[in-house]
C-alpha cells in the first residue's frame, strides 16, 4: 500500500501557528513544512541517497507555495530515480547560476575595460570606448551570459546603431565587442568570438578625410591668422606649435612638461595609435614658444592645460573652435596639420616618405619588415623639422600675393 501524499491544504499551511517548539507538518513523500518558534515556515524534504538519510532545503513559505513545494518534491524524486542527489544538484545549480551572473557581457566588458583597456590607450580614448559600450552594447547585451551570445544576437545589437545612421560607430562597437569576447575566451568565460562571423554584415564605413590646407598660399594665410588670433595664450601656443610638429591632436594637447627636454630640444611620449615610444625633435621656434609658455603653465602637469582647470589638459575641441572662429571652418581641422605637413614636406621640400611617416608616428617598417624604433631617423627628422619650421616662417613673412612663388 503506497503512502499517502498531498495531505496538506493551502489553508492549513497559511494558518499554521508557531509553538514553543518547531512543528513538522507532513505532506507525504518526504515533504513537510517546518514551523519554527520564531514564526518562520520552511519547506523540507527527507530522502535517502546511497543508504543515508538526507534533507533537501526547498525554501521558505510564502515565497514557495504549497504547489511549488510539491513540484520541487517531484523534481527531486525524478533526480533520485536517475541516481542523482537532489541536494548536490541544487548546490551545483546555485553555483552555476552565480558563475553565469558573473560572466555576463557587461561584467566581463567592465573587467576588460578596467584591467586591460585603460592601460593600453590614452585616457580620452578609453573614456570614448567605455561610453560606446555603455550607450550601445550594455542595454542590449549587458545581462546576457557572454558564452551564450550568438552572431545573430550581436548583429541585431549593431544594426540598432547602424539604423540610427551611425555606421562608423557600429563598426567601432563591433571591434570593441570582439576584444571583450577574446578577453572572455582567455579568462575561461567564453568559447569563441562571434564577431568574425559578421564580416560583410554591416554597411561599409567610408573614412572621413579631415579638412586640411595643402597649398602654400593658403597655409601662409592660416599662419598669419594664427599670429593675429586674440584667444587664450595657451590656445595660441598650441596653434603655433601644432603645424611645426604635426603630432596627433590628442598627443599635443595632452603633452606633459615631464616629457619635454627643452635643453636638448626633444619631446618623448608614447604614440596613441601604435602604442610605441616616439621622440619628436623640436625646432628652435617651438622651443622658444615652450620656454615662454613655461612661465604660464610650468606648474601644471600639462603643457596646454584646460581653461577651467590646470589639472586637466585643454579641451579636445579648443583648436578646432579657434580655427572655426578664424574663418577656416570646413577648410582646416586640428588633425589637418598632419596632412598639410605630409603633403608639403614630400611634394615641395622633397623629404623621403620614411622620415615623414616616422614623424607622423605611423607603423613604418624597414625592408625586412621590422618596425623602426623611436630613435630611427632622429637626426634626419631633426633637420627636417627645423627646415619645415623655417619654411613656415618664410610663408608667414611672405607678401600674400607672392606666397605661391616663394614656396616654389
Amino acid at each position: 500500500m503506497s503512502r499517502q501524499t498531498n495531505k496538506l491544504t493551502a489553508t492549513a499551511v497559511k494558518s499554521a501557528k508557531p509553538t514553543d517548539k518547531p512543528v513538522k507538518m507532513a505532506d507525504g513523500g518526504g515533504l513537510y513544512l517546518e514551523v519554527r518558534a520564531s514564526g518562520g515556515k520552511y519547506w523540507r524534504m527527507k530522502y535517502r541517497f546511497a543508504g543515508k538519510e538526507k534533507l533537501l532545503a526547498i525554501g521558505t513559505y510564502p515565497e514557495i507555495s504549497l504547489a511549488d513545494a510539491r513540484k520541487a518534491r517531484e523534481k527531486a524524486k525524478e533526480r533520485l530515480s536517475e541516481g542523482v542527489d537532489p541536494s548536490m544538484a541544487k548546490q551545483l545549480e546555485r553555483k552555476l547560476g552565480q558563475q553565469v551572473a558573473a560572466n555576463t557581457f557587461q561584467l566581463v566588458a567592465q573587467e576588460w575595460l578596467e584591467r586591460v583597456h585603460q592601460h593600453d590607450v590614452v585616457p580620452d580614448h578609453y573614456q570614448r570606448n567605455r561610453r560606446r559600450l555603455e550607450r550601445d552594447a550594455f542595454p542590449v547585451l549587458g545581462k546576457r551570459p557572454l558564452s551564450e551570445i550568438s552572431a545573430a544576437e550581436l548583429l541585431a545589437c549593431l544594426r540598432r546603431i547602424e539604423d540610427r545612421g551611425h555606421v562608423e560607430t557600429a563598426h567601432r562597437v563591433k571591434a570593441l565587442c570582439g576584444q571583450v569576447f577574446r578577453y572572455g575566451i582567455s579568462t575561461g568565460r567564453a568559447e569563441r568570438d562571434p564577431t568574425p562571423d559578421l564580416r560583410g554584415a554591416l554597411r561599409p564605413h567610408r573614412s572621413q578625410h579631415f579638412a586640411a590646407l595643402t597649398e602654400p598660399s593658403a597655409v601662409a594665410e592660416l599662419l598669419r591668422a594664427i599670429d593675429g588670433y586674440g584667444g587664450q595664450p595657451v590656445t595660441i601656443a598650441a596653434l603655433q606649435i601644432a603645424p611645426m610638429v604635426f603630432t596627433r591632436p590628442g598627443e599635443l594637447r595632452q603633452a606633459r612638461w615631464s616629457d619635454i627636454d627643452l635643453d636638448n630640444a626633444l619631446w618623448s611620449f608614447t604614440a596613441s595609435k601604435t602604442d610605441q615610444p616616439l621622440l619628436v625633435p623640436l625646432p628652435s621656434q617651438a622651443v622658444a614658444i615652450l620656454r615662454d609658455l613655461y612661465g604660464l603653465t610650468g606648474r601644471s602637469e600639462y603643457v596646454f592645460p584646460g581653461a577651467r582647470s590646470h589639472k586637466r589638459p585643454m579641451s579636445n575641441v579648443a583648436i578646432k573652435a579657434a580655427l572655426d572662429r578664424m574663418g577656416f571652418k570646413g577648410q582646416m581641422t586640428a588633425h589637418g596639420f598632419r596632412a598639410m605637413a605630409r603633403t608639403i614636406l614630400a611634394e615641395r621640400l622633397g623629404y623621403p616618405p620614411e622620415y615623414i611617416e616616422q614623424q607622423l608616428a605611423h607603423a613604418v617598417r624597414d625592408s625586412n619588415g621590422r618596425a623602426y624604433n623611436r630613435t630611427q631617423f632622429l637626426e634626419q627628422r631633426r633637420e627636417m623639422l627645423q627646415r619645415w619650421a623655417d619654411y613656415l616662417d618664410e610663408l608667414r613673412q611672405a607678401h600674400p600675393s607672392s606666397s605661391q612663388s616663394s614656396a616654389q
